[in-house]
C-alpha cells in the first residue's frame, strides 16, 4: 500500500536542497494530473465517457430507400446525413459537399419533387419519399429543360454548384405551376400565380450560392426554361 512517505521518502536522510527540490517535483505532478482531471470534467467527460462513445458509434440501422427510383437497401449510422450517405456510400458524388451548414445549396436535392438541403437532412428521415439527384433528373442523351437551359445559356462557370443550382430551378417551376407564393410575391402584391419575373427568380433561387457570380445567366437560364426553352 502507497504512502506519501514513498512519494517522498521522508524518513531517508536528505540535505535541505534533496527536500526541496523532491517536494518541488511532487508538486507538479500533482499539478499536472489535476488539470487533466480538471480539463476531463469541464469538458463534461465521465468515467462512462468511453463506453458512451462506443455505444453511440453502434447505433445503425437497416434503411431502405428509393433514389433515382432505384431502391437501395443500406445499413447508416443514425447521425448519417443523406448528403453523406450519397456521397460517401452509394457514389452519387453529382451532389456537392459545399458549406456542410445548410447555406450555399450546393447539397440541393430533392424529396417527392420538393427541394432540401441534403447535408442538413439525416438519411434515415429520406425514407419513404423518393430522392431525386443531379443524376436522376436527366441523361447526356436526355436532359432536363434545365439542364438544357443552363447549357444554352452558359449558367455555370467552375460547376462547383450547377448540381444544386439545377435541382433547385427543375423544383422552382414546379412550385411556380402549382402557385407558390415567394416573399417578392407578397411585397408584390402579385398573390394570384405570379408571372416568374427576373425579381421572383432571384428570390426563389436565393437558397443557391454561385461564388464565380454567374447569377445573370442563372436568372436568364431559368427565366428560358420557365418558358420551355424559349430565348
Amino acid at each position: 500500500m502507497s504512502s506519501c512517505s514513498e512519494v517522498l521518502d521522508i524518513d531517508a536522510p536528505q540535505s535541505a536542497e534533496e527536500r526541496e527540490a523532491s517536494i518541488q517535483f511532487t508538486r507538479r505532478e500533482f499539478l499536472a494530473a489535476s488539470g487533466v482531471v480538471s480539463a476531463g470534467v469541464a469538458a463534461g467527460f465521465g468515467p462512462s465517457a468511453d463506453a458512451q462513445r462506443a455505444t453511440e458509434a453502434q447505433q445503425t440501422v437497416p434503411l431502405s430507400i428509393s433514389i433515382n427510383k432505384q431502391q437501395h437497401q443500406v445499413s447508416v449510422d443514425t447521425r448519417t446525413s443523406l448528403l453523406d450517405l450519397l456521397r460517401e456510400q452509394l457514389d452519387l458524388t453529382g451532389s456537392k459537399k459545399g458549406c456542410d451548414h445548410g447555406q450555399c445549396g450546393a447539397c440541393t436535392v430533392l424529396l417527392d419533387g420538393r427541394r432540401v438541403n441534403a447535408c442538413l437532412t439525416l438519411a434515415v428521415a429520406a425514407q419513404g419519399y423518393e430522392v431525386t439527384t443531379i443524376e436522376g433528373l436527366g441523361t447526356p442523351d436526355n436532359l432536363h429543360p434545365v439542364q438544357a437551359s443552363f447549357l444554352e445559356h452558359d449558367g455555370y462557370q467552375c460547376g462547383y454548384c450547377t448540381p444544386g443550382q439545377i435541382a433547385s430551378a427543375a423544383a422552382l417551376l414546379e412550385e411556380v405551376k402549382r402557385g407558390e407564393l415567394s416573399q417578392v410575391s407578397w411585397e408584390s402584391g402579385k398573390t394570384q400565380r405570379p408571372a416568374l419575373s427576373d425579381e421572383e427568380i432571384r428570390e426563389r433561387m436565393s437558397g443557391n450560392i454561385c461564388r464565380c457570380g454567374a447569377y445573370p445567366n442563372i436568372v436568364a437560364a431559368v427565366r428560358a426554361a420557365s418558358m420551355g426553352g424559349a430565348a
